[in-house]
């Protein structure tokens, strides 16, 4: 069954429905939780480094930073995710994602590895199963003992308060 025939067969309005496919996926760390974005939208993996902050942006919104001419908007997972109390390390790191065009940074307490997914590891996400909101995760996958939350980032980059970041920026 692919994932187009999950998400039909258990209902597109579903929040939590199957909307991902198999593929290589970056994996990285937040708080005790293993998460997943598609390979094919990463940039670059850097050491998190001060950032200029811009006034009146949510908390997530860290500031900017100038990478090679162009002005990135840096944005702390662990902030937009409520995960408690944030410290920067030397594990910290900006994952730089290019969405369309669009580049973007978020803050991670690490980067783990490039896993392959495939259809059988996919899992819906249940109700209630994660603290963040489950309008940024596309499904779960199960890799041997390893459970792994693959998010949505475009529809997360996408936000309306990620609209009022870009009108900052630009």
């Amino acid at each position: 069954m692919t994932s187009t025939e999950m998400t039909n067969n258990h209902g597109a309005n579903n929040a939590g429905s199957m909307r991902t496919a198999a593929g290589e996926y970056l994996t990285f760390v937040l708080g005790n939780e293993q998460y997943g974005i598609e390979i094919l939208k990463v940039q670059e993996i850097r050491g998190y480094d001060a950032v200029t902050q811009i006034a009146n942006m949510p908390p997530f919104i860290k500031g900017v930073i100038n990478l090679r001419g162009k002005i990135v908007p840096i944005v702390d997972l662990r902030i937009k995710f409520k995960l408690g109390k944030v410290e920067y390390n030397e594990f910290t790191v900006v994952i730089i994602l290019n969405l369309n065009g669009r580049i973007v940074g978020i803050v991670v307490d690490g980067v783990s590895d490039v896993r392959e997914l495939r259809e059988e590891h996919l899992r819906e996400v249940p109700s209630l199963v994660t603290r963040i909101d489950t309008k940024y995760i596309v499904g779960l996958a199960t890799i041997e003992q390893e459970m792994l939350i693959l998010v949505d980032i475009e529809k997360l980059m996408t936000s309306n308060e990620m609209e009022l970041m870009d009108a900052a920026v630009h």
